[in-house]
């Protein structure tokens, strides 16, 4: 960045300075204002009067007290329970050895041994496949849509009230393309009006985008939660979030260096959660491998199903 003359280069003042903005973004350290990934969280929040006003309603929604001061002291004690238990259990615990040889103490937990599945689980596995008649996919999607009604979250990117005949045949057919990855091709059907090449094409230009398949996944989401199946499962208050890499073929903005996980190439990082009744409540395309603990609040906070404010 000095050169010879011991003066500061335009050149690498220039890249030192995006290095360290960069850094600083992912650290959030500075913030990009308008900005939905990049921008300050706290300034979604309410304020002033605004907040004064609902402050009791999101108090008693949150299920927290009042006062700060006394939910602090109640998390206090549950943090200092929590600890007296584990460390009245480790001496006992086989599982757990604390290793003190190296330059920092590190924690060694063995891994649990797999279980053989026993001959009842395996007759119930059975019946339950024989339960399960044979159907296309396809047909599979447009009975689901008979019970839930998906299709109807998907509208015109233009004229919204735009509507053709058999619609929720189209949108199945390129929600199948799409999501098996094999194009329109093979669902064209130039006999039948809504599997021809036109209006297949014309479906996915105008009603497949991000906000339509997240309206619809809400929807699903949101009849799934109703089922008796699904609430012996779980309440839907409780959420798991994984994320699973993988490699762009392409270039894109979306996509990040990682040389563990992508070598010389730039992947993505997809980041799902899912609630306790086995339903994938919302997705986030992470550039590369950012870290996701910057992510979790953002999915929690901007799905937009029924669940009430599941926790991770």
């Amino acid at each position: 960045m000095i050169n010879k003359e011991k003066h500061i280069t335009r050149r690498g003042y220039t890249l030192c300075f995006l290095s360290k903005l960069q850094d600083s973004l992912r650290r959030r350290d500075v913030y990009v204002t308008g900005s939905n990934r990049w921008g300050d969280p706290r300034a979604r929040l309410l304020q002033g009067a605004d907040w004064q006003a609902n402050r009791i309603k999101v108090y008693r929604s949150l299920g927290h007290p009042t006062d700060p001061q006394e939910a602090i002291k109640s998390l206090g004690h549950q943090l200092d329970s929590r600890y007296r238990q584990v460390a009245a259990r480790l001496c006992e615990n086989e599982a757990v050895e604390l290793d003190v040889s190296g330059p920092k103490p590190r924690l060694t937990i063995s891994p649990l041994a797999s279980l053989d599945e026993p001959d009842s689980l395996k007759r119930l596995s059975k019946m339950i496949s024989d339960l399960l008649p044979p159907v296309d996919l396809t047909e599979l999607l447009l009975e689901i849509n008979a019970h839930t009604g998906f299709a109807d979250e998907f509208f015109h990117a233009s004229e919204a009230s735009a509507r053709v005949d058999d619609l929720p045949v189209s949108i199945s057919a390129v929600l199948m393309a799409e999501a098996c990855n094999i194009g329109l091709e093979p669902l064209i059907r130039s006999n039948v009006p809504a599997l021809t090449r036109h209006r297949l094409n014309w479906t996915k230009a105008n009603y497949l985008r991000a906000e339509t398949i997240t309206s619809a996944n809400a929807r699903l989401v949101d009849f799934q939660a109703t089922l008796p199946l699904a609430q012996i499962w779980g309440g839907g208050e409780v959420a798991s979030a994984d994320g699973m890499r993988f490699v762009t073929p392409v270039r894109t903005i979306n996509a990040g260096p990682n040389r563990k996980y992508f070598g010389n190439n730039r992947g993505i990082t997809w980041y799902n959660f899912v609630s306790d009744q086995y339903s994938g409540f919302h997705g986030i395309v992470i550039p590369g491998t950012l870290r996701d603990s910057i992510f979790v609040l953002e999915g929690l906070l901007e799905q937009e199903t029924g669940l009430n404010q599941p926790k991770l």
